[in-house]
Order: C-alpha cells, then sequence, then structure tokens
C-alpha cells in the first residue's frame, strides 16, 4: 500500500518536471486547462519540494530537486517489505 503512494507521488512529480518545460515552450499564450493542471501539481508537490529546494543549490535555470525527492522515494520503496 504503502509502495502504491509512493509510486503515485513519483509519478505527480514527474508529471509536474514534464509540464515545468511544456509551458514555457508554447509561448505568450499557454493552454488554460495546462496551466491549471500545474497549479495543482504545484499545490501537490510543493510540500515535498520545497524543502529540498531550499537545501539544494540552484544550477543555472535547472531544479534538482524532483530528481533528489525522486531517488530517495526510490530507495526508500526499494527497503519497504
Amino acid at each position: 500500500m504503502i509502495s502504491y503512494l509512493i509510486n503515485v507521488i513519483i509519478f505527480i512529480i514527474l508529471a509536474k518536471a514534464i509540464l515545468s518545460f511544456v509551458i514555457p515552450m508554447m509561448g505568450a499564450r499557454p493552454n488554460p486547462t495546462l496551466l491549471s493542471i500545474n497549479n495543482l501539481l504545484f499545490q501537490l508537490t510543493e510540500p515535498i519540494l520545497g524543502p529540498i529546494r531550499r537545501i539544494l543549490p540552484t544550477f543555472g535555470m535547472f531544479d534538482f530537486s524532483p530528481l533528489v525527492v525522486i531517488i530517495i522515494l526510490s530507495v526508500v520503496s526499494s527497503r519497504l517489505p
């Protein structure tokens, strides 16, 4: 059950990361539906990614907090029975 929840969290983080690349490529007027989805995903992931983002140094415009959280969650998931 916990492993399933971890997989859902990883999926949400991946979706947010993908949208963070897609939306800027859409130009000045991105799809309002995608913006709504992006806002929802931000609200869901920020409690997890925010603390990591504050600890990690910035590398230009790249945010490595999703990668760090996914690695941590994967390790935790692999240790579960």
